[in-house]
């Protein structure tokens, strides 16, 4: 008896293995995000539309049997490593996307190392993850904090602010944002007062705001994202802290202006890696996702980078023939770049950073807007080949080797 129930449970296992989850014919892709607290209308169900859009649109030429299912990390990383496990050795998932969270996103791209399986970054912030942490399976798409905290800190330099004083997110991705900047100010010869880190989904900013004012610093940096941001905005205009100093979000993204509303949004800049009113393919692809989002949400450039990254993907998986084994699949994604009506051409490096440009966003005045998303006008580019960490200076062991 005890023989047949272990000969039970091991055919139950090796069915649910991942080769025979795609020798079976499905390819399984799993979306993990934040579905209920500070970054789920950022990422969320929004992104789960977006893989579903390009699977969609990849079958219309290739009838491969695809399904995309999502899970919400909590923002833990614990819970993002379960999840990732589960995934990849039980449910016979392919390939993990978004990602938002840097702590989250580090532990699963080690997972998706140690099990050869593809993990792709678009709302991962942390540049760690092209740089010491690198990965054969990783590839990270959309921005990074290197790329946002000092082409922020750059432009806002070029300005005349001297000195800056941070309102972080206190985990890996603030504090990441918050290093990339520092690096940029000091370097270019200005100065940090100093900076107050608060936790994820904090909802009272007014000591932080204080002591920034307190401070006197030109520029207040704010390196959180999501609702955090959006709540500091705010509360910021409530002390009316822009009547003296600066105000600057290194992580702002479209669904934050109605959130905050265009009377007291406009004119903040961003940079963003891409945005819906850029051209004919990607106003196509906003309105279509739009009618189909549940609170008919346009996309920002995180979920249209999971979009662009799931096609990508595919057509890298078309090539090898198989998921199966991640490695490879990486690889033909770093010798072929993408190009598509969405993000158009992009190239990924061998350290896994995907290079496109970055956009220069400024929020209109509420007499410019049109529409609730006709937010931003594109007030200038940065080339791809300036807008991320150079190669050379990421300490990604994958460089090394090459």
């Amino acid at each position: 008896m005890q023989k047949a129930i272990k000969l039970a449970a091991l055919l139950a296992a090796l069915a649910a293995t991942p080769a025979l989850a795609e020798q079976n014919g499905t390819l399984r892709i799993g979306v993990m995000n934040d579905m209920s607290s500070v970054y789920s209308d950022f990422q969320g169900p929004g992104s789960v539309l977006a893989a579903q859009m390009a699977v969609e649109d990849f079958n219309k030429t290739s009838k491969r049997k695809i399904e995309v299912i999502s899970a919400d990390h909590q923002n833990k990383p614990d819970v993002g490593a379960a999840i990732a496990r589960r995934w990849f050795d039980a449910e016979g998932v392919d390939m993990v996307i978004d990602l938002p969270n840097s702590a989250v996103a580090l532990a699963v791209s080690d997972i998706g190392k140690e099990k050869n399986k593809v993990v792709i970054g678009s709302g991962a912030g942390t540049a760690a993850l092209t740089g010491a942490k690198c990965s054969p399976t990783f590839v990270h798409w959309t921005y990074d904090t290197w790329a946002f905290g000092h082409g922020t800190a750059k432009g806002v330099l070029a300005q005349g602010a001297k000195t800056f004083f941070f309102i972080t997110a206190d985990y890996a991705f603030g504090h990441d944002l918050e290093k990339q900047a520092t690096d940029e100010i000091n370097a270019s010869g200005g100065k940090v007062l100093g900076a107050v880190r608060l936790p994820l989904g904090t909802n009272d900013f007014s000591s932080a705001l204080l002591q920034a004012q307190a401070s006197k610093a030109d520029v207040i940096l704010l390196a959180n994202a999501g609702g955090d941001t959006v709540n500091t905005i705010k509360q910021a205009a409530d002390f009316k802290v822009t009547e003296k100093q600066k105000l600057v979000a290194l992580i702002f993204d479209l669904q934050s202006v109605p959130a905050i509303g265009l009377g007291t949004a406009q004119g903040l800049q961003a940079i963003n890696a891409w945005y819906w009113d850029e051209n004919d393919g990607t106003r196509d692809f906003a309105k279509r996702y739009a009618a189909r989002h549940a609170k008919k949400m346009y996309p920002n450039h995180m979920q249209a980078g999971v979009y662009s990254a799931t096609l990508a993907y595919l057509k890298a998986v078309d090539k090898v023939g198989s998921p199966t084994d991640g490695k490879a699949v990486v690889d033909a994604m770093k010798a072929t770049p993408s190009d598509d009506p969405v993000y158009g051409k992009v190239e990924i490096r061998a350290d896994g950073r995907a290079i496109h440009p970055l956009y220069l966003l400024q929020v209109k005045s509420p007499a410019e807007s049109k529409s609730e998303w006709d937010v931003f006008k594109i007030a200038g580019t940065i080339p791809a080949d300036k807008a991320f960490r150079p190669l050379s200076e990421g300490g990604c062991p994958l460089v090394k080797s090459n």
